[in-house]
């Protein structure tokens, strides 16, 4: 059994029905998006456990091999040469272990949304579309797909039709726009619904993203629970 990341939670109310689980990005903790829970408008949503785990910690090849929280390996700056296939599997199964845990507390996989930013974004959507049972909705922001080309094979048919929102920064110098194009062309490609975002900013979160998150949590959230 995959033991539990360890991880801040935060609740929009008693007794949640309904939990977001937020990846976030590489060198940064759980606590990166914590503080935006606040900002959202979650009025209409039932209410929700925020879940925001740490990435283990990890020495990052292209930063000198520097040691800092990450989800996997990064070895080039295009992202997607050599890619660190054994970690990013390593990370899918805890990120699995984290879902399942919500489950046996009692929301349903249909009730959960799995979000991330940057390496975090590669992340969610790795494990969300390869996973055995339907989720309400993923979360994918200034990121891409990594393992591109074992995806078509590898993604499973529950999460198939499972809402997609990617935002990306029309400036962003770490992970091109270039980079979160193809991989919304290649989920497109094979059917997925992606809602494309983007907005005048670098590798961050700009205001009018946490409304259209804010918009996105609302739809995908009040249909699982009332499913």
């Amino acid at each position: 059994m995959t033991a539990l990341l360890p991880h801040i939670e935060l609740e929009s109310a008693a007794n949640p029905t309904a939990a977001v689980i937020w990846l976030h990005g590489l060198g940064a903790d759980g606590n990166d998006f914590a503080g935006i829970v606040p900002e959202l408008d979650l009025s209409g949503c039932p209410a929700i456990r925020f879940v925001f785990p740490h990435a283990p910690n990890l020495p990052i090849t292209i930063n000198g091999g520097y040691v800092m929280p990450g989800w996997y390996d990064i070895t080039g700056v295009d992202l997607v040469s050599r890619q660190d296939a054994a970690g990013i599997q390593k990370s899918e199964r805890a990120i699995v272990a984290l879902i399942e845990n919500e489950i046996a507390r009692g929301i349903p996989a249909a009730n959960i949304v799995l979000a991330g930013f940057s390496q975090g974004c590669a992340m969610s959507l790795h494990t969300a579309l390869r996973y055995g049972h339907k989720l309400a909705g993923v979360m994918a922001l200034s990121g891409y797909l990594p393992l591109a080309d074992r995806f078509a094979s590898e993604r499973t048919a529950p999460n198939a039709t499972t809402p997609i929102f990617m935002a990306h920064g029309t400036q962003d110098p770490v992970v091109v726009i270039a980079r979160a194009e193809e991989s919304r062309n290649a989920l497109a490609a094979l059917g997925h619904p992606v809602e494309w975002h983007t907005y005048p900013m670098q590798h961050s979160v700009h205001p009018k993203e946490l409304a259209d998150i804010s918009a996105f949590l609302k739809r995908v959230l009040s249909n699982g629970a009332n499913a």
